[in-house]
């Protein structure tokens, strides 16, 4: 059954299975969140890769338990129409010890997974389209005056218009505008701009921060969070580059010295405080050869998502989950 996100005051807690599909992270986000309120349980998060490659623990996991435990809410992120038999195993299970909801990406009309959800009456399927502008504004404007900030129109435009359809972003904008504003009766257009044109992505910078740091629990928990398109492939590889020449300059310069705190101390550009130590945790991990090697991956893999645009988010999320579990530092 195809339902508008709108209508998701009508989901009862009797529906077991929901599909979400679109690029409207934002409004996923909230589906999500809208469908938890109604159901009370512990959340378990898959990637759908980890369950086709771990299907026998999977089904442990979802049909173990006791009369006396809560239910059990799987979350399945960056599902895709290779997951389409085991949901539909599932559904013939006719599980009632768990709810599962499929967050997937775009998912085109003639997709399995999809039809599947579409035509069956016991199956919440929710769209999640762009938002328009015109839907985005209103949103802002109510934030806004919730918050009693004084915003023009014009500003509440500039702010939309970086939002690229998704209300996901215009909150992340919005959230820095009552950071900066807290103490402010009015914000001009000048310090707006300055504010919504921030050029580092966090949840990229955060990504590829604990990627060079080896730090596989957080990687998998920041892919399970995101769903990630083709063009953020490629601003994900080219941050990826910078982080590790900067990483690479500043292994040549610790074999020089062997002091890592003078190191990163006396680096040009200057490492903001913030970062010097997950930075440190990265100087520990890669030597300067080893970081070298991983920069020529990095080009290669640009290369071949160029070639095989449309696999391009399974291609990086494996090259960077595959470079968390390699020991670099010998």
């Amino acid at each position: 059954m195809i339902l508008k996100s709108f209508e998701l005051n009508k989901i009862s807690q009797n529906t077991i299975f929901h599909l979400l599909h679109g690029k409207n992270e934002g409004l996923k986000t909230e589906c999500i969140n809208e469908i938890l309120k109604k159901n009370d349980g512990k959340v378990f998060n898959y990637d759908e890769n980890q369950i086709k490659d771990q299907t026998e623990s999977f089904y442990e996991n979802l049909l173990s338990g006791s009369l006396f435990e809560n239910t059990k809410i799987i979350l399945i992120n960056r599902a895709s129409d290779k997951i389409y038999n085991i949901v539909l195993d599932l559904i013939e299970r006719n599980m009632t010890n768990a709810k599962i909801i499929i967050n997937a990406g775009v998912l085109e009309t003639r997709s399995k997974l999809r039809s599947l959800f579409e035509k069956n009456k016991d199956l919440i399927c929710i769209p999640t389209y762009p938002d328009n502008n015109d839907t985005l504004a209103r949103l802002a404007t109510n934030i806004f005056r919730k918050e009693n900030i004084t915003i023009s129109q014009q500003n509440i435009n500039l702010i939309v218009e970086k939002c690229n359809g998704d209300r996901k972003n215009l909150k992340i904008e919005i959230e820095k505008i009552k950071i900066f504003g807290k103490d402010k009766k009015r914000i001009s257009t000048e310090e707006i701009l300055k504010l919504i044109n921030l050029s580092e992505n966090y949840e990229l910078s955060e990504l590829i921060d604990n990627s060079l740091a080896k730090n596989k629990n957080k990687i998998i928990s920041i892919l399970n969070q995101n769903n990630y398109n083709a063009e953020d492939c490629i601003i994900i590889l080219r941050t990826f580059l910078s982080k590790a020449k900067r990483i690479h300059k500043l292994a040549i310069e610790l074999e020089k010295n062997h002091d890592i705190n003078k190191t990163i101390n006396s680096a040009k550009p200057p490492i903001f405080w913030k970062d010097k130590e997950i930075v440190k945790v990265q100087l520990k991990k890669w030597k300067s050869k080893k970081i070298k090697v991983l920069i020529n991956k990095i080009n290669d893999i640009e290369l071949k998502i160029k070639k095989n645009y449309n696999n391009s988010v399974l291609i990086v999320t494996n090259f960077i989950l595959e470079e968390s579990l390699l020991e670099a530092s010998n």
